[in-house]
């Protein structure tokens, strides 16, 4: 693993390497989400966004799903070609990734307040599902309804072991509602889909990466697992180190590479038009160069 990533001995990650900072908000009360902030390999930077709702098992509230929003939309300004190189999304406690919606919230809300909150929910989901950079979701807990739903809308997802996921929506007298009964079927097929969504069943970490729900599964034995904070640790910096392997690559070229593999329904054209904007880089000229000079290339995303 790369020394950027300034692991401490133990796994942990250090401090002073770390930038935190409070994210803007239209109130003064401290944001539901905390960011991280990891230097990428050449240039850039890689961006945490730590869910921290312990009360509420990060359940999604008006205000975090508000904060989230405006992350995903700052980043979605930098047009791919901005400081911020990957997103991983993570839960600063082990009580869940993110337990679905805030029903307490949510049983005060009219009907005009509920279909106002969904349509963001929607809205912001689809902001994160089409940012033009690698995101991943780092699930070390319970992901259920829209947790689930917002690990869909990443280009990976990193589960642990004792993880435990699953669309129970219809056990409350409703269905998805923030893209579960499309992007799931898109991502594990739709026969195994409708097993999920219509039962309702949770699933673990074993299955979901069997049902090709995750991306890599992290193993935490038993003893690990009740140590506060291990899995999410563990997710975490395996997370970190996926994000370190993609950002490795030349910026434009993995921007180009998610274009053409979203749009790989229309084939060769996708790829080509891809690859005409990856000719006029300077870095495919300085990967060249570093091959024929034997050394690791320097990318600068030009």
């Amino acid at each position: 693993m790369r020394s950027s990533l300034a692991w401490r001995s133990g796994g942990l990650l250090r401090a002073s390497r770390i930038q935190y900072r409070a994210y803007a908000s239209s109130t003064t009360d401290a944001s539901p989400i905390k960011v991280q902030v990891h230097p990428a390999p050449n240039s850039g930077k890689i961006r945490v966004l730590l869910l921290d709702r312990p009360e509420a098992r990060n359940a999604l509230s008006r205000r975090l799903v508000s904060d989230l929003r405006a992350h995903v939309s700052e980043i979605q300004a930098e047009n791919g070609s901005g400081p911020t190189r990957a997103l991983i999304l993570a839960s600063n406690t082990d009580k869940a990734f993110c337990a679905g919606a805030d029903l307490r919230e949510r049983k005060g809300m009219s009907h005009e307040e509920t279909l106002d909150f969904l349509s963001s929910m929607r809205n912001t989901f689809t902001e994160l599902s089409n940012l033009p950079i690698p995101t991943i979701s780092a699930i070390s807990s319970v992901a259920l309804g829209g947790g689930t739903e917002i690990s869909l809308c990443t280009t990976f997802r990193i589960f642990s072991s004792n993880a435990i996921v699953g669309q129970p929506e219809t056990k409350l007298a409703i269905i998805p509602g923030a893209g579960g009964t499309y992007r799931l079927p898109a991502l594990i097929g739709v026969n195994r889909a409708r097993d999920l969504i219509l039962t309702g069943r949770r699933v673990g970490g074993a299955e979901a990466y069997f049902l090709g729900l995750c991306n890599r599964l992290v193993e935490v034995t038993p003893e690990e697992a009740k140590e506060e904070g291990k899995a999410r640790q563990k997710v975490l910096e395996a997370s970190l180190q996926l994000a370190n392997e993609i950002c490795e690559g030349g910026p434009i070229a993995v921007t180009q590479a998610m274009r053409a593999i979203n749009g790989w329904q229309r084939g060769e054209p996708s790829e080509n038009e891809a690859y005409d904007v990856i000719l006029k880089t300077e870095d495919r000229v300085e990967a060249l160069k570093a091959f024929a000079e034997k050394r690791k290339p320097v990318f600068k995303g030009r």
